[in-house]
C-alpha cells in the first residue's frame, strides 16, 4: 500500500522539467500506479515544432484524445494493489496548451470538446508543479537530444509557463505545490529527493504552496 495521503497525484512541469523522469523513480520505489504521456506518439508533433500555425489543431486534438483514453483507462478504474495513481500529466493541461497554441475560433471549437470530455475526470489529489528557468529548461531540452523538440525557443517555453501560471492564479479546489527548483536534480537518496518524499506524505490544503528547493 502506498504511504501517500493521496489516490491520485500529478506532477507538471514546462517542457524539458524532468517530471517523468521524477515519475518514474517514485513509481519504482513506492509501488505507485504509474501514467505516462506518450509524446513520441503523436504524429503531428514533429511538423508542429516546424509549421505551429498549420498543425497546432491536430496536435492538440490528438493529445486530448489520448489524454483522455489514458486517464479513463487508469484513473477511474481502481486498483485494489496500488492505492495512489501517479501521473506526468494532467487533463487540465490539454486546454491549457491548446489555448497557447489555438487561435481564436479554433480554440472555441477545441474548448467545446474539452468540456464535455473533461466533465467525466475527477482533478489530481494533489498537484505538484516543478518549475525551472527557461534556459535551464532550454539545456535539459538540447541535453536530451529529441529531433523535434530542437526548434523548441524560449518565448514558446514562457509563453507555457505564463499558461500554467495563469491556472495557478484561480486554482482553489487542490492543493498545487510549486516547487522552485532551479537546476537540481531529484536523486534517490538526495537532501531533496527526502523533501519531495515529505510533501508528498502531507496533507496540504487547497491553493497555491510556494516551495524552494535550494542546491
Amino acid at each position: 500500500m502506498s504511504k501517500f495521503p493521496y489516490r491520485f497525484i500529478t506532477i507538471e512541469g514546462n517542457i524539458g522539467t524532468g517530471k517523468t523522469t521524477v515519475c518514474k523513480l517514485l513509481a519504482e520505489e513506492h509501488n505507485l500506479k504509474l501514467v505516462l504521456e506518450s509524446f513520441a506518439d503523436n504524429p503531428f508533433l514533429p511538423f508542429f515544432y516546424e509549421n505551429a500555425e498549420r498543425y497546432a489543431f491536430p496536435v492538440e486534438l490528438f493529445f486530448m484524445t489520448e489524454r483522455h483514453k489514458q486517464l479513463q483507462e487508469n484513473v477511474l478504474q481502481p486498483d485494489l494493489f496500488q492505492a495512489t495513481i501517479l501521473a506526468d500529466y494532467f487533463f487540465l493541461k490539454t486546454v491549457l496548451f491548446a489555448k497557447n497554441n489555438l487561435n481564436d475560433n479554433e480554440f472555441r471549437l477545441f474548448n467545446r470538446l474539452f468540456k464535455i470530455m473533461n466533465d467525466t475526470f475527477p482533478k489530481p489529489d494533489l498537484l505538484i508543479y516543478m518549475h525551472r528557468p527557461v534556459d535551464v529548461l532550454l539545456k535539459n531540452i538540447k541535453a536530451r537530444n529529441r529531433d523535434y523538440e530542437q526548434s523548441i525557443n524560449s518565448k514558446y517555453l514562457m509563453s507555457l509557463q505564463n499558461a500554467y501560471f495563469d491556472y495557478f492564479k484561480v486554482e482553489q479546489d487542490i492543493p498545487v505545490l510549486l516547487l522552485a527548483m532551479e537546476d537540481i536534480n531529484f536523486t534517490k537518496g538526495s537532501p531533496q529527493y527526502a523533501k519531495l518524499i515529505e510533501l508528498m506524505s502531507t496533507q496540504h490544503t487547497p491553493g497555491v504552496h510556494y516551495i524552494k528547493f535550494d542546491a
